[in-house]
């Protein structure tokens, strides 16, 4: 796949001189592929909270860029991640979530324990060389920071704590391990799924395309170490809540000063963004799906000090809205943005200096493809 190389110039210009990437880069499903191999393929993604799976025999499946995936406590209590297909003849094991003693496929009930070793296998005793242990479920490389569960389908990747850089340290004070997830929505968007994760780094847009929800904002963007960036939107109170709930939950004890000055919005590279307030957390999360077809995963948490405020259910609602309606819109205005691209006359506009994380981020996925120019 070949993209117009004075354009890809001119994105890697100066952001005061820059222009936004190719449409090519968010259009094309050649381009999709290769962001497949070289980009999701080989770091980290995010893909949930570890105390929804918190007794053993609890799991959870999911749908990921690298194929389905099963998510359960073992016996053992330990968490394990594998390939959620049966070494038969590859059926899907289980679906949904829930609760089991021993995993069994529903097409030739070979079965398998909670830790992914086999267990039962009809009508192979003949079958020569058949080896039980290297017929085990294939594990999925799992690793986590928090509570917060991350995979890797790269064994050469660096740590996910390498990864991260210095995002635990900065968001510590927030004391993200004592965050409960307690609400989700998923939203079918029918754009490519950078320009979610672009349009959920600048502030550029707030004040018009969020006009009458959260309105105007201000920020400021922070320096980072690791594969994450992040901006700042200043606000004293939480803008978890829209302008006109107040909060219902106090600041979380002992944030510290850079924290109180507003909320963190951050995207840990390729494909999720957590954002901080004074006294919540929610993410958003994408799968990609095709060039032009991303599911939104839209999820939030609480510190447990909250959560165990017996009106909690009625206090949270007004966050709930907040994030669902924001998301929603954002949706809506990329989803013709997406359809703006398809145009044959299309040329990359000049950026402007509030698009400084959307010229970073799409130069992260750039520099990882291999590209003919």
């Amino acid at each position: 796949m070949t993209l117009d190389a004075t354009q890809l110039d001119n994105a890697r210009d100066p952001l005061d001189r820059s222009r936004a990437m190719p449409a090519g880069f968010y259009t094309t499903p050649e381009i999709f592929a290769l962001e497949r191999e070289h980009v999701f393929l080989k770091n980290w993604f995010f893909v949930g909270r570890e105390e929804g799976i918190a007794d053993p025999g609890d799991f959870r499946t999911i749908d990921t860029v690298g194929g389905p995936v099963l998510l359960i406590r073992g016996d053992d209590g330990i968490l394990r991640a594998f390939a959620n297909y049966c070494r038969h003849r590859g059926s899907i094991l289980l679906e949904g979530e829930g609760n089991c003693r021993r995993i069994v496929c529903p097409y030739h009930a070979w079965s398998y324990h909670t830790d992914g070793s086999l267990l039962g296998c009809p009508d192979m005793a003949d079958a020569e060389g058949f080896d039980r242990v290297e017929n085990g479920l294939v594990p999925v490389r799992m690793e986590q920071w928090a509570g917060f569960v991350f995979l890797n389908f790269n064994r050469d990747a660096p740590t996910l704590m390498e990864h991260l850089g210095d995002f635990p340290e900065r968001m510590a004070s927030h004391k993200p391990d004592t965050m409960r997830h307690c609400w989700t929505v998923t939203l079918d968007a029918r754009c490519n799924w950078k320009l979610i994760l672009e349009n959920a780094m600048e502030t550029y847009h707030t004040g018009i395309v969020h006009r009458d929800s959260v309105g105007a904002q201000t920020s400021r963007s922070l320096e980072t170490e690791g594969q994450w960036r992040c901006l700042q939107v200043l606000s004293t109170r939480s803008i978890a809540t829209l302008p006109d709930a107040t909060p219902s939950f106090p600041p979380i004890d002992g944030l510290d000063a850079d924290a109180r000055m507003g909320t963190y919005f951050t995207v840990v590279h390729p494909t999720c963004q957590f954002a901080l307030s004074q006294d919540a957390l929610w993410w958003l999360n994408v799968l990609p799906l095709a060039h032009d077809r991303t599911m939104l995963e839209i999820g939030g948490c609480f510190p447990e000090s909250a959560m165990s405020d017996p009106d909690f259910d009625t206090k949270a609602q007004p966050y709930y809205q907040r994030w669902e309606r924001v998301g929603r819109e954002d949706v809506d205005i990329l989803e013709r943005q997406q359809k703006a691209l398809a145009s044959v006359l299309y040329k990359p506009g000049p950026l402007s200096w509030r698009d400084d994380h959307v010229r970073a981020m799409g130069l992260w996925v750039l520099d990882r493809l291999p590209l003919a120019t």
